[in-house]
């Protein structure tokens, strides 16, 4: 028996949970490549996103360009549709739990807008109002409070009014989307959905009926009038891939329904500040750069808490070098730093030991303010008229210009 135990610890340790709700690895962080195989989707190969630039006119994003978005599910046929002068829908979405968005909230949506602006199509945001309610302990007023919250810096993203429509479950659900979310309901047994998403019998079944609500925005007859006359519209998903289980589900119950699978593009998680073993957490706003830090609170948070690949004296550094493999300033440059060669350059004389983690880091706290800073002032001129816009349930003649 005792020469198994080490066998069992170790399964232990390499035992790693992705689901919508809970993303947990061992020390070695989240192993992708396993998780493309247990998923069963696809690598984003350099092919494919030559294919995005090719079809688009532009340079793919960085986030392409550096393997941020890493895998897909059919996206090689939503790009035969748009090559063929067809189009197809976004779709993508927000859980909102907090009052002000991390970091990485931002990263779907810096994508999305790149993606709508690239291939010029409609797109559909959903906030999951209800979700956070039944998952979290916020009362149903509150949720709705902070879906309007959210709403302001996604919009603040520059997204195309023409084009978006942003909506709150507690206030869209009805109507045709309510047929399709119960179509869908009817098509999924109780034990298909322990499966898929984990529950347990200690759940309430608000929980357990909450899936449907997240797969119809993938079908363009919940938007009737929005996508009216188009109700084989293929539909992309941009998200991180711990949501794909959701779209798991859905793709399975697409065909059955009389409706097209959706495709997705998904990304990496983005890593809390103490490194990408821990979460970031709202609970801990230590682990995470806010939309409303400070300059000031960006530089505390960098300084002290950003896992560092640096050695520990500056002479062992001179002579071994950083490890990038485990230094949050470079994850997070990799994210939000555009000039590649710039990258490239701190890359290697940082691993080569001639940069200093405080260097590194000094680099990022400035990358950072300038985004942050940004991204205040374009909220600040998001008025609740605007909100209201992006939100207004109404035919959109110019989604498809």
């Amino acid at each position: 028996m005792a020469s198994v135990a080490p066998e069992v610890e170790k399964k232990e340790e390499e035992e790693q949970v992705v689901n919508p709700w809970e993303v947990s690895a061992g020390k070695g962080g989240i192993d992708y490549d396993k998780l493309v195989d247990q998923f069963g989707c696809q690598r984003l190969d350099a092919p494919l996103i030559d294919r995005i630039a090719r079809l688009t006119g532009r340079p793919p994003h960085r986030f392409l360009r550096r393997g941020l978005f890493f895998a897909h599910r059919d996206l090689n046929e939503i790009l035969d549709i748009y090559e063929k002068g067809d189009k197809f829908y976004l779709y993508t979405g927000r859980g909102p739990s907090s009052e002000a968005l991390h970091l990485g909230h931002l990263v779907p949506f810096m994508f999305t807008k790149y993606l709508q602006d690239a291939f010029k199509v409609p797109l559909v945001i959903q906030l999951t109002d209800d979700e956070k309610f039944l998952w979290k302990n916020l009362t149903v007023e509150e949720s709705k409070r902070l879906a309007r919250e959210n709403a302001k810096d996604i919009i603040a993203c520059g997204f195309d009014v023409e084009r978006t429509f942003i909506f709150s479950d507690f206030n869209f659900v009805g109507g045709a989307f309510y047929e399709n979310m119960v179509k869908v309901a009817r098509c999924v047994t109780y034990n298909k959905v322990v499966g898929i998403f984990g529950f347990t019998p200690e759940d309430h079944i608000g929980k357990i009926s909450f899936p449907p609500v997240q797969a119809v925005p993938s079908f363009p007859s919940s938007f009737p009038k929005h996508f009216s006359g188009n109700d084989q519209l293929r539909c992309l998903i941009p998200c991180a891939i711990d949501q794909d289980p959701y779209f798991r589900m859905t793709r399975d119950v697409a065909p059955r329904i009389g409706y097209q699978k959706p495709a997705l593009i998904e990304s990496r998680f983005f890593p809390a500040l103490q490194g990408e073993n821990t979460k970031m957490s709202a609970s801990d706003p230590n682990s995470a750069i806010y939309v409303t830090d400070s300059t000031k609170d960006i530089k505390t948070k960098v300084n002290k808490y950003a896992f560092s690949g640096g050695q520990d004296s500056v002479e062992l550094h001179r002579k071994l070098g950083a490890n990038l493999e485990v230094d949050v300033s470079i994850k997070y440059l990799n994210f939000f730093l555009e000039d590649d060669d710039e990258l490239e350059r701190i890359k290697k004389a940082y691993k080569e030991g001639r940069m200093l983690t405080g260097e590194v880091k000094q680099l990022l706290v400035t990358v950072l303010s300038e985004m942050v800073e940004r991204h205040k002032r374009a909220r600040a001129r998001v008025t609740e008229e605007m909100v209201d816009a992006f939100m207004a349930v109404r035919p959109l003649p110019n989604m498809f210009g």
